[in-house]
């Protein structure tokens, strides 16, 4: 499958750098502040991983149920964590009681809470209508930062982030114009994909502290370990544990499966959350829209999928949005050096 193999190509320079927060903190403090090109296209490089966990998870949609597969997936991510980690020498942190307690708080609304609403919220409405609600992170972020936070929000940024919800709502819809149609008991769909939308905004606002004091390596494994617990016991409790599922699946479903758990959930998560120590939870999160513009573009070279002119358009939308949500911030940050 082409998404694994290109994404692989890459995944170890994301793995580097994604990994480089945690381990080279001290070169950190010595070097001089430079560009934020890196980070930006670390993040860039996480949305096209994450566009291509959709196509993945194509792929194993007729061979697992939907919580046993999330399951998976992140006991695939936790394996791969926890294997780093052993290779590279570094001993998992142990934190603190009120660490701890907030770490399971990031690994329920980050990673239980939202696979349980996505995946239940799909039962109600389709994938490329829950992706336009999903394209309300970037707000939802902007304006929780601007309310608990006290993070400016000036105008550019505020039209910014309006751009990428415009240009990835354009995507979407010209995709699939049928999904702004109501369907019987589609508000309980639109309400649980939405609670996706809150769970990933506090996985994303609610870990500075613990970026800072356990890094972006510690904050994800510990979240991600104490998420998968939660899926699994959810999982069990459902009866959807289903062993002998796993030995019909074949060489591109298993493939899709690992792509979905090292690179979409242990390596982006690390490089999501380290960008997010960098430069900020809302200038991170309008990168989010660049999901669904990848998801389409990996849909039609890899699955035959239609490629619209109004699609590019959206692109291209995004990408102003990005760059007026970012660009101005750093030419401030420029002079008042």
């Amino acid at each position: 499958m082409l998404p694994q193999l290109t994404t692989l190509a890459t995944g170890s320079a994301l793995f580097s750098l994604a990994c480089g927060g945690e381990t080279m903190k001290t070169l950190e403090q010595t070097l001089p502040a430079s560009s934020d090109l890196p980070v930006y296209l670390k993040l860039a490089m996480v949305t096209m991983i994450w566009g291509g966990t959709f196509v993945a998870g194509r792929i194993l949609a007729d061979a697992l149920a939907p919580m046993f597969a999330a399951s998976l997936r992140f006991l695939l991510a936790s394996l791969a964590l926890l294997s780093f980690l052993a290779l590279a020498g570094i001993p998992l942190a142990r934190p603190s009681v009120k660490q701890g307690l907030q770490l399971a708080a990031l690994g329920f609304f980050g990673i239980f809470f939202y696979n349980l609403c996505f995946f239940y919220g799909l039962q109600y409405i389709n994938a490329s209508r829950a992706s336009l609600i999903v394209a309300l992170n970037p707000a939802v972020i902007g304006l929780a930062s601007w309310w608990l936070f006290k993070e400016r929000l000036s105008r550019l940024k505020v039209a910014g982030i309006v751009l990428c919800i415009g240009g990835a709502g354009l995507v979407i819809v010209s995709r699939d114009p049928s999904l702004l149609q109501g369907a019987a008991q589609g508000w309980i769909g639109d309400l649980l994909i939405f609670g996706c939308v809150l769970g990933w905004g506090i996985y994303s606002l609610f870990s500075k502290k613990l970026n800072d004091s356990l890094g972006p390596l510690q904050t994800v494994t510990w979240s991600i370990l104490l998420g998968t617990l939660m899926l699994w016991l959810a999982c069990a409790a459902a009866g959807e544990i289903r062993v002998e599922a796993l030995r019909g699946l074949d060489v591109e479903q298993w493939l899709s499966l690992l792509y979905l758990g090292v690179l979409g959930s242990a390596l982006a998560y690390i490089a999501w959350y380290d960008g997010i120590r960098r430069i900020g939870a809302t200038r991170s999160g309008v990168f989010i829209a660049l999901n669904p513009l990848t998801a389409v573009l990996l849909g039609a070279l890899l699955l035959d999928e239609r490629l619209t002119a109004l699609m590019c358009v959206g692109g291209g939308v995004i990408l102003v949005g990005i760059f007026l949500c970012n660009k101005p911030l750093a030419r401030s940050k420029e002079k008042a050096i």
